[in-house]
Parts: C-alpha cells; sequence; structure tokens
C-alpha cells in the first residue's frame, strides 16, 4: 500500500480496513492458555457463531478491545520514541527529588488521554492545563472543529476520549473510537490449575507462633517468636497477620511466607482450537471529522482528506505493531499463523482488496501521511511537557509512602 491507495480510500465511501490474524499457543496446538479474569476471578466466556458452518462455538476472551487499545498506544509510543515517528505527545515528568518513584506519564499512556485528570492537573506556561491556550483547545474541540486536538494529540481522535474531567463534566465532547480490536479463544475447553510450594528451609506449621514485633527495627523482621517482644493486644501478644483481612490462622508461619504450601487444585486455563484478532478501523468513523484552520467557519475538503489519511495510517500502523508482541501475560503467549494483512471493505457485495503490510511499511505510510499533512497546513506539535501541579505532587508522594508501607492495594 503506498500512501496514494490510502488517500483515495480514505476519500472514498470506503466503509473500513479489517485485519484478521489466527494463532496458537506458543507451547503448540492444544497447549493451555491463561486468559484475563474479571470480578470474582471470572473469565469472559461466551457464545459465538461460526459464520462458516452456523455452529455455536464456546468461546473465551483473550484480550478485550480496552486492553488492545492500550497494547496499540504502547507500540506507537516506542516508535515515537525510538525516533522512528514523530507524534504530538503530551507527558507530565514526576520527578521531585523525594519521590520513592520517578515516572513520566503520557497521552499515550494515561486512561483518558488527552482529557486525563493528570494532565488537567499540570501546568503548562506558567497556567493550569486547561486555562492554557493549549488547553483551550479541549474546550472548543467538536467533530466539525477537530483541527486542534489533531495537532496536539491525533491518537486521541483514532483511540477516542470523553472530555468528562473537564470544565462541562459529563457534558463534554466526545470523540468515537475509531479502531477496535479483540483476541478471541474458539472452541474454549476449561481447565484446571495446581498450586503448591516446597519449602527449601523445611519450616513446620509446629516450630511456633508467630507474634508482630512491639518494637520495630533495622537488624530483626517485622514478627517475632517472643511473647515478651510481642505487640500487645487487649493483654495479650498478638499474632502476626501482616494481611489483617486474611483470618485464616493468625501467627502460624505461613503468615510470613514460610513453610509449604499444600498442593491444592482449581478451575484456571483454556485450551483452545485457535484464537483469533480481529482488527477494524473503520473509515466511516474517520470521515466525520473536519479540521478547519485558523478559526474558519468551514473546512477545505483537501485539508479533511489530508487529516484523515494522517488517522488512517496511525490505525494501521498501531494495528500492525501491536501484532509484533503478541505475550498477552504469563502463560498467554500466542504465536501468528499468518502475517499481517489488510482488507479495505470498498464496495459493497465485492471481494475486498488486500493489502500486506509490515512493520516498516506501516511506518513509512505513516510518516508520508504526515508530511503531506504538514505540507497541508495542518498544526502538528512534537512533545508538550507539563509540570504537575504541587497538590498532585504531593497527593502522589503520599501515595507512594502508603505503598511502601502496606502491603495491601485499594
Amino acid at each position: 500500500m503506498d500512501i496514494q491507495t490510502l488517500r483515495e480510500a480514505v476519500a472514498s465511501n470506503a466503509a473500513a480496513f479489517r485485519c484478521i490474524t489466527k494463532y496458537q499457543p506458543a507451547g503448540g496446538p492444544g497447549d493451555k492458555v491463561f486468559p484475563p479474569t474479571y470480578e470474582g476471578g471470572q473469565y469472559a466466556t461466551e457464545q459465538r457463531i461460526n459464520p462458516d458452518t452456523g455452529e455455536i462455538r464456546e468461546c473465551v476472551l483473550l484480550d478485550s478491545v480496552a486492553s488492545q487499545a492500550n497494547r496499540m498506544e504502547l507500540a506507537l509510543l516506542a516508535s515515537r520514541r525510538s525516533g522512528r515517528v514523530n507524534l504530538p505527545l503530551l507527558e507530565v515528568q514526576f520527578d521531585r527529588n523525594d519521590l520513592p518513584r520517578k515516572f513520566t506519564v503520557t497521552s499515550l499512556e494515561a486512561p483518558h488521554r488527552i482529557a486525563d485528570a493528570l494532565f488537567r492537573d499540570s501546568r503548562l506556561d506558567g497556567k493550569m492545563f486547561r486555562a492554557s491556550d493549549t488547553g483551550k483547545l479541549l474546550d472548543h474541540a467538536r467533530i466539525d472543529n477537530a483541527a486542534g486536538i489533531f495537532g496536539i494529540c491525533p491518537t486521541a481522535l483514532l483511540f477516542g476520549f470523553w472530555d468528562s474531567t473537564g470544565p462541562r463534566g459529563g457534558a463534554g465532547v466526545k470523540f468515537q473510537r475509531a479502531i477496535t480490536s479483540e483476541i478471541v479463544g474458539h472452541n474454549a475447553v476449561p481447565g484446571k490449575k495446581t498450586a503448591s510450594r516446597i519449602d527449601p528451609a523445611s519450616i513446620s506449621i509446629q516450630a511456633g507462633t508467630l507474634y508482630e514485633r512491639a518494637l520495630q527495627n533495622d537488624v530483626s523482621p517485622d514478627w517475632t517468636l517472643s511473647e515478651n517482644e510481642a505487640l500487645s493486644e487487649r493483654n495479650k501478644p498478638k499474632a502476626y497477620n501482616p494481611r489483617d483481612n486474611d483470618k485464616g490462622n493468625p501467627g502460624n508461619p505461613s503468615k510470613a511466607n514460610h513453610g509449604n504450601v499444600t498442593p491444592a487444585i482449581s478451575d484456571g486455563g483454556f485450551t483452545i482450537s485457535e484464537a483469533v484478532q480481529t482488527t477494524t478501523l473503520s473509515l466511516a468513523v474517520i470521515r466525520r471529522l473536519r479540521f478547519p484552520l485558523n478559526g474558519a467557519v468551514d473546512s477545505d475538503a483537501a485539508v479533511d482528506v489530508a487529516a484523515r489519511t494522517v488517522l488512517a495510517a496511525l490505525g494501521l500502523a498501531a494495528g500492525t505493531l501491536a501484532r509484533t508482541d503478541t505475550d498477552l501475560r504469563s502463560r498467554c503467549h500466542l504465536i501468528p499463523q499468518n502475517p499481517v494483512v489488510w482488507e479495505l471493505l470498498k464496495q459493497p457485495g465485492q471481494p475486498p482488496a488486500v493489502f500486506p503490510l509490515d512493520e516498516t511499511s506501516a511506518l513509512q505510510l505513516l510518516n508520508a501521511a504526515i508530511d503531506a499533512a504538514k505540507s497541508s497546513g495542518l498544526p502538528w506539535e512534537s512533545i508538550i511537557s507539563l509540570v504537575p501541579s504541587d497538590e498532585l505532587m504531593e497527593l502522589v508522594k503520599r501515595s507512594q509512602d502508603l505503598d511502601v508501607q502496606s502491603p495491601e492495594q485499594d
């Protein structure tokens, strides 16, 4: 695919690009895979119809639309950091010297993208972000006025966002997601998982009761075997139980992660006939966006096509780049069984046009689209660096201090 072919597809009435990739587990066909778990430790299982045979298949979700969006954004971020493409990027650095952990958050990592509260509560050019000239672009963004967002965070137009944290709250502008992707395991058969541990020190449950140490120090663990050194609770030594919501057997060596773990078996993992990833890039969604320049009431058709071509190229690059790393989580590493091929759904009832696309070609296509857009007068920033407000920085500092002190996470 070249830039002219992509531009023609965007300017036409073509509906979408689609990419379907089939996978097998890295361990080979029949090896078990572990999907993500949701509330209550549940897997997302459902029945789907095989379009070829009409049979009903038992399926399990291996990677959701939201998770796939995050993977695509991180793939674009990696390419941006390696210098292979120059994308506009908001970033806020948390680097105060007293922070236990310093880090940076970019608009390709923040959950709400450009509208995230981390940016809202940071400063740009000495002003709160939403009060700055750049931040005010969000206040005026609409489907028919997307040039401002295009120049500072085009990926937000591709992956969608809702400005629910801004001054208008829930009435803030919404941009529909233009690209969706998910990975589903077919003919899913639930399996079992086991757990056990042999303690190399052979620590026994009968070895004694552990108590919470009254006076903490740097040369002893936070537990003790001596009642005299124990913290008193209701005039009795307090049995060691660092996780107060874990009521089972306080004082056992297992509370300090010592001793054997009794072998146990529970539901876990699936075998599947195959995994299928379906990625759809909607040209119809992209085509609704308009990009008037310099405060104009109406947009120029050529400028609109240039901006839309960049967004389409972004989607093709994101979907292609994310397929280079399919190790989804522990015990869910998938291996593609076919190369990356995009289908252009152009004429109803007609076979789609087929375009193989590798990582290098996808980035070349994106860079060509960016150059053409900049030549059309569209804005295209580089890195926009924000500074956390004192209040936000202090909130992060206190939260990190709590993380160090407590084994539990809210």
